[in-house]
């Protein structure tokens, strides 16, 4: 019989290749960015009505008022639910947050340092479509208010009650009630009497990642998001259905994620498959999952070094180290997004709010980004203040004008120079 999780060669697993977005998508999303760019409200309802997002004459933005009645009107349980969530998740933040600190350290003839400072505005966007996610309303939007970002703006296409209950637990001000590119444009330009973000932020469809590489210098973004990606690397104490779980909570989530398994254990690679084919047989998202079992696979290798190896390559989203001693293979490993040491450490636990974000690199980006945290919405501004009185000042100006000089710029050594010739020292 066929494996659920194809067998791979741990010589034949490569980097992932693939573009965030592919040309014609990024073609399209750019029509649907100038044209928010350059027509503002018009342009961003005509777009959001011809792609269903938005009922004709419906109102753009959803107001903190009606996010408020949302929640309210939550059960009881659901709103408890999501405010634990949300408390564990500004918890992380703020702990986040205070190991970062502003800076005043010596330099030659004086002082330097930054201080770390919010933007000013920042935009959340949370996928509507076939799953909802007022899960990343909270870990997009919490995170931009524990930063200190004076205005918080969540986008969301359709948004359900749960959606606008979390805008309103994450302190957001306002829901634009429109998704995909135009709602990126929108949270760029500033529409509906929104202001308009410096950054923007969260998962999305290709389009809305389309959208963010293209208005990727005008603000920032977080990353460029692809399908969800799993690795789990395990060992003879793992237990097969709970390995099997943890591949297919992230296989239902597109038929282009990627699970893998990395072992050096051979009866658990099948032991594994024969969960995954039990599992399967009453999966409501059964058809998705399976089809993302063919994008990653099982990989045996020799011991912990090897599984290393392995997953740098993939550099994977998600890292599961379900070993007797994870935190040894962990010490093994460089390039990922988030890490769960243990077999107690589930990643669906980080989905929905143990603390860590769930905004997470993926495509191999881990190899040089990292995940959305507190930093993602702070600035490092720099200062200087030197002391024309001080020892080393004479000799900084000589540096300054002599380093000027070498690269052809005089006016830059004449600045410094200036500043000897009436320097009393």
């Amino acid at each position: 019989m066929t494996p659920i999780l194809p067998r791979r060669d741990a010589a034949d697993v490569a980097p992932p290749g693939r573009l965030a977005v592919d040309t014609d998508t990024l073609t399209g999303a750019g029509r649907i960015v100038d044209a928010v760019l350059a027509g503002g409200d018009a342009a961003v309802r005509r777009w959001a009505e011809s792609l269903g997002d938005l009922e004709p004459g419906a109102p753009l933005v959803i107001d903190r008022d009606a996010c408020d009645q949302a929640l309210a009107a939550l059960p009881d349980g659901d709103r408890a639910l999501l405010t634990r969530a949300r408390d564990r998740i500004a918890a992380f933040a703020r702990a986040q947050r205070d190991v970062l600190g502003d800076l005043d350290a010596p330099v030659d003839a004086g002082r330097a340092g930054h201080d770390l400072a919010p933007v000013s505005a920042a935009g959340c966007y949370a996928p509507g479509g076939r799953h909802p996610l007022p899960s990343s309303v909270l870990m997009t939007a919490v995170t931009a208010r524990v930063a200190g970002v004076a205005q918080v703006i969540v986008a969301s296409p359709r948004p359900t009650a749960v959606t606008l209950a979390a805008a309103a637990l994450a302190d957001a001000d306002a829901v634009l009630a429109v998704g995909g590119a135009q709602a990126i444009a929108g949270l760029v330009r500033g529409v509906a009497g929104l202001p308009p973000c410096d950054a923007v932020v969260g998962p999305g469809n290709r389009w809305v990642t389309a959208a963010k590489q293209l208005v990727a210098g005008r603000v920032r973004i977080d990353m460029l998001a692809g399908p969800s990606e799993l690795l789990v690397i395990a060992d003879a104490t793992a237990d097969p259905a709970l390995v099997a779980a943890d591949l297919l909570a992230q296989a239902e989530h597109d038929p282009d994620a990627a699970p893998w398994l990395v072992t050096w254990d051979a009866p658990l690679v099948a032991a594994v498959d024969r969960a995954l084919a039990a599992q399967l047989a009453d999966l409501p998202t059964a058809d998705t999952a399976r089809a993302a079992m063919v994008n990653g696979g099982a990989v045996l290798v020799d011991g912990p070094e090897a599984a290393a190896a392995v997953s740098d390559r993939v550099a994977p989203e998600h890292l599961e180290i379900a070993t007797g001693r994870p935190r040894d293979v962990l010490a093994l490993c460089r390039h990922y997004g988030a890490a769960f040491l243990g077999h107690a450490s589930a990643e669906v636990m980080g989905d929905y709010g143990a603390g860590p974000n769930h905004t997470l690199p993926t495509g191999g980006t881990a190899r040089w980004s990292g995940g959305l945290w507190v930093g993602t919405f702070l600035r490092a501004r720099t200062w200087l203040e030197l002391d024309a009185a001080a020892p080393a000042y004479a000799s900084l100006l000589a540096d300054t004008a002599r380093f000027a000089r070498l690269e052809g710029l005089e006016a830059h050594a004449r600045a410094s120079d200036r500043r000897g010739d009436s320097n009393p020292a």
